[in-house]
């Protein structure tokens, strides 16, 4: 008798008519097309946000279930985890009402900077925009701002601009008066570095700004000195 599953031209004829039953697939082929089957469903739903996992998981049979349970964990916390990490990211106002649970109760690992300005203020002005550039570089980091007799009253015009710098209700450091500031003068870059060197923000910046400046400055100094010896020959002439 000739086996129905032979692979032969006659059979194929024959399997065409229906007179013979669909060719049994072997064993290894049936595992490696459920095999390519699951890796699809798992492409499939690895390729979905949470909305649409939810609505088509009726779609998946039980044995993908507990796999698209522990994905969705996965994408669960990947997206807690990134909307703390981007919480921020601009400069907010605050008011003295405020103070406490923006700045003392801002939560656990949460770093904030709080400019404390009067309006009118050349330098406080300046200091606003470059932590509002600031606030958009590191929104992990909370940047604040408020008027500082909101905060703390009958504070001192002398004392501004005034920065402190918060983690987990603690003061980690603090910049009061214009001269810690360097004045008008003062880059975006270099109140990145001063930040950066309390832990505040986390800075790709690899060196010190204003250690550029200081270093330019000393060999422009250094050039327009007279030379010593002409001095002495100068002195030894007269």
């Amino acid at each position: 008798m000739q086996d129905p599953n032979e692979d032969t031209e006659w059979n194929d004829i024959l399997r065409r008519k229906g007179i013979l039953p669909p060719k049994e697939k072997p064993e290894e082929e049936e595992d490696d097309e459920q095999l390519l089957q699951s890796q699809s469903i798992v492409k499939t739903y690895e390729s979905m946000t949470l909305e649409e996992l939810d609505e088509n998981e009726d779609e998946f049979n039980d044995e993908d279930e507990l796999a698209m349970e522990m994905y969705r964990q996965k994408r669960l916390a990947e997206w807690k985890a990134n909307q703390i990490k981007n919480a921020f990211g601009e400069l907010t106002e605050i008011s003295g009402q405020d103070y406490v649970k923006e700045v003392n109760k801002a939560g656990a690992g949460i770093w904030v900077v709080l400019h404390l300005y009067k309006p009118g203020i050349p330098l406080c002005t300046l200091i606003n925009q470059h932590l509002a550039n600031l606030a958009n570089k590191f929104p992990q980091t909370k940047f604040l701002k408020s008027i500082a007799t909101t905060c703390i009253p009958n504070y001192p015009d002398r004392n501004l601009p005034t920065i402190f710098i918060y983690c987990e209700g603690e003061m980690k450091a603090q910049f009061i008066g214009p001269l810690v500031f360097g004045g008008m003068n003062l880059k975006c870059d270099e109140l990145e570095w001063r930040l950066s060197e309390t832990g505040a923000v986390k800075t790709d910046l690899e060196e010190n700004p204003r250690k550029q400046i200081q270093d330019q400055l000393m060999t422009s100094i250094r050039c327009s000195a007279p030379n010593r010896r002409d001095g002495d020959e100068d002195s030894d002439e007269d």
